[in-house]
């Protein structure tokens, strides 16, 4: 464990190292800053190196996993934050908050006039999202369906199952996994360039649209660039991040047609093309826009919150109460199992609905047996259940953050869409404080903690941390 944690807090100061080089040569505004949480990051990280030395093989126990995944996402914002403290007006729960929002790729943000911010700081928001990134799609193939957590359990054959795994290693499925991101993002940033952007807008924006973490170099986000090119062609790099990365992996090995033939797949480009016309239509009708205008606003912000991306390009509250409601729910949905977007994920969505007649059925024909299938897979009772418990899971959550948010003195909606962007990790909210036109640099200190702790558990699927806090998991 100290093993594991020790190599990520290397690499989290090796991560810091062009960020802090950018700003020496572009104006040490917050070099030193930088240079403090590198050598704490290498002093920490050396010293848990030293103490977990052995000459065994390295071997990871179920309960070690839990402790390694809850430790390392928790453990790693305490030094990444550090450098947002030269950042003028910034607490130390905003900074943790914004590293936090950054590795969990949330996009929310306590900063505010970015575009006077150093380059440093914003090659380390767009570098902390873009591993992030990577982390959760590794996350979300190879460890949470080995651990069994809400539900990943019916995709352990395409990560730890000893007879239908993709690749004998999991270590040869990293390398794909970061192939394919890396991939992904440099064709990003070449798309950027070419239409328009600056080399360095380019490169920090592409980071952040694959990982779908939605942090950008200006308070305006991507309606800055007032380019409809620039926004079509993110709609693309973000339905990429929201897609199986398997399947990409699959694609390249010698299966053209595996996006194509993924059940999840399908459904959620179906969906956020059902999603974008509903409100393209309601747009049009109603703000009096071109039909053609109002399918690139719709769709781009569409996109952006059901990937849980988080960018934007206008204030749509301001299209009307219908847009508003739909929004609010959009921010649940999510991309899919072995994606960078968070949420509650297309495929939940399609097992609680085969649940759903399933039980249906029973109620008319008791006799009558139903075996749920999703694809080729079995959804078997333990499956069932763990969705199932998730649900429960995120409705309790979200009651519980939402009173707490409340209660610190925010206003009703600020609390709850807050809420639900936190855990969803979309980052935008509704409202005037927190919403497409807003940010987070208004919210109290404890406002921030919660939030973070909400971004936390939605991003390692609730049971993850929750577990960690039974004593059953120590007694064992």
């Amino acid at each position: 464990m100290f093993r594991v944690l020790g190599g990520l807090l290397i690499g989290l100061a090796l991560m810091m190292t062009p960020p802090c080089l950018l700003d020496q040569f572009s104006g040490p505004r917050n070099a030193s800053y930088f240079l403090v949480a590198i050598a704490a990051s290498v002093i920490v990280g050396a010293i848990l190196l030293l103490l977990s030395a052995s000459s065994e093989a390295f071997e990871v126990s179920r309960r070690q996993a839990f402790l390694i995944t809850g430790l390392s996402w928790t453990v790693l914002p305490v030094f990444g934050a550090i450098p947002f403290l030269g950042v003028e007006g910034v607490t130390y729960a905003g900074a943790y908050f914004e590293m936090t929002s950054g590795l969990t790729t949330s996009g929310a943000t306590v900063i505010t006039g970015l575009e006077q911010q150093a380059r440093g700081i914003l090659l380390w928001r767009a570098l902390a999202q873009f591993a992030g990134g990577i982390g959760i799609v590794a996350l979300g193939i190879i460890i949470l369906p080995f651990l069994k957590v809400a539900g990943m359990q019916l995709f352990k054959t395409e990560s730890s199952d000893s007879s239908e795994k993709v690749f004998a290693r999991g270590l040869d499925l990293a390398r794909w996994i970061a192939a394919v991101f890396f991939g992904l993002t440099a064709l990003c940033a070449v798309v950027y360039a070419a239409l328009g952007m600056s080399g360095f807008d380019a490169v920090t924006h592409a980071m952040t649209t694959v990982a779908t973490g939605g942090f950008a170099n200006y308070d305006a986000s991507f309606g800055h660039f007032e380019s409809p090119a620039i926004e079509w062609a993110a709609v693309v790099f973000m339905i990429a991040g929201g897609l199986p990365f398997v399947a990409f992996i699959r694609s390249i090995r010698g299966r053209p047609l595996a996006l194509f033939a993924d059940i999840q797949a399908r459904a959620f480009v179906m969906f956020l093309a059902a999603a974008s016309l509903i409100i393209a239509t309601h747009l049009s009708w109603t703000n009096a826009a071109a039909f053609g205008e109002a399918v690139r606003l719709a769709t781009f912000n569409v996109v952006s919150i059901v990937t849980t991306t988080g960018f934007s390009t206008a204030d749509y509250q301001l299209w009307g109460p219908f847009a508003v409601v739909a929004f609010f729910f959009l921010t649940f949905v999510g991309g899919c199992s072995g994606s960078t977007a968070g949420g509650i994920k297309i495929y939940r969505g399609q097992i609680l609905w085969k649940l759903a007649t399933a039980h249906l059925t029973r109620l008319v024909s008791p006799s009558h047996v139903v075996v749920l299938n999703y694809g080729t897979r079995r959804v078997d009772d333990e499956a069932a259940f763990a969705i199932l418990t998730f649900f429960v899971a995120m409705l309790i959550s979200m009651v519980a953050s939402t009173l707490a948010l409340s209660a610190i003195g925010l206003d009703f909606v600020t609390a709850i869409s807050g809420s639900a962007a936190a855990w969803s990790n979309v980052g935008p909210g509704l409202g005037p404080i927190i919403g497409p036109a807003g940010n987070y640099s208004t919210i109290p200190d404890a406002a921030l903690w919660v939030l973070s702790s909400m971004m936390l558990l939605g991003r390692l699927e609730f049971f993850t941390l929750l577990v960690l806090v039974t004593p059953a998991f120590w007694r064992g």
